[in-house]
């Protein structure tokens, strides 16, 4: 073989040596941008404030709700919880659970019309609901459940609206007050929604009843649909990393046959 055809094959095969090593280089950038992507899908479903029952939240019944507050910053700690109850249907009956490390208050205001519970006339309801860190707070990447025994939910609404200002140690607040409007996108800062469903027969909530298999049976579903859930978006999320990296080695395989 000749020095000028051996020179030639050298020369064809430094730029595609060169060029192989250039996909190479960018195979992880484009891993990255897909974690970052699925990261942004997945961060804004988990940063609001919400209000969740332990067992079935049954209209008319007391239940025993937690409020979840995830810290959605990374440079400063969650200092303070103030959750605002409902005026047009009052909690008569208010409970806080004693979460350590955190000192908790409950405003009352009286009603405008009285309400009747369990054959007792109640003037005056619970407003508000403060929960203080006497610590560290919330730091950044955790989240603190405040649970909250609270009664008779409303017999005629299918939802109690709540309304919550998280503070930060920096003197930030978010104020997770607005509404959800049904069809429409949801807000940037939706306020804590809690869902009612059907009365029993007997006129008390499944959640009133720790024993009861309705109870059961609602945390059961409760369950089973938190876990489909988390499994849609771990399954949305690899789905999405391998369609991007996919996209990325079928450009770079196209490049090499067109050599």
């Amino acid at each position: 073989m000749s020095s000028n055809s051996t020179t030639a094959k050298s020369s064809q095969q430094q730029p595609e040596s060169s060029r192989t090593r250039r996909y190479a280089r960018r195979l992880p950038l484009v891993g990255t941008l897909a974690a970052g992507g699925v990261l942004l899908l997945a961060g804004p479903a988990f940063a609001h404030v919400s209000v969740q029952p332990e067992g079935a939240a049954a209209k008319g019944s007391f239940a025993t709700v937690n409020f979840k507050v995830p810290n959605e910053r990374d440079d400063a700690s969650t200092v303070k919880l103030e959750v605002t109850l409902p005026t047009d249907h009052p909690l008569a009956s208010v409970m806080p659970q004693p979460v350590p490390g955190w000192k908790v208050s409950i405003t009352k205001a009286k009603l405008p019309k009285p309400i009747e519970m369990e054959g007792e006339k109640i003037t005056e309801a619970p407003s508000k609901i403060t929960w203080t860190a006497e610590d560290k707070g919330v730091e950044p990447g955790q989240f603190q459940q405040f649970p909250l025994s609270v009664g008779q939910l409303p017999k005629d609404a299918d939802q109690v609206v709540f309304k919550a200002l998280q503070t930060y140690d920096d003197k930030q607040v978010v104020r997770w007050i607005e509404p959800t409007k049904e069809g429409a996108p949801e807000p940037e800062n939706p306020a804590p929604v809690l869902k009612l469903t059907a009365a029993e027969a007997d006129g008390h909530g499944a959640a009133a009843d720790g024993k009861s298999e309705a109870k059961d049976g609602g945390n059961a579903a409760a369950t089973d649909a938190s876990g489909s859930d988390t499994t849609a978006r771990v399954l949305g999320a690899i789905g999405i990393v391998v369609g991007i990296t996919g996209v990325g080695f079928g450009v770079f395989a196209g490049r090499r046959r067109s050599v």
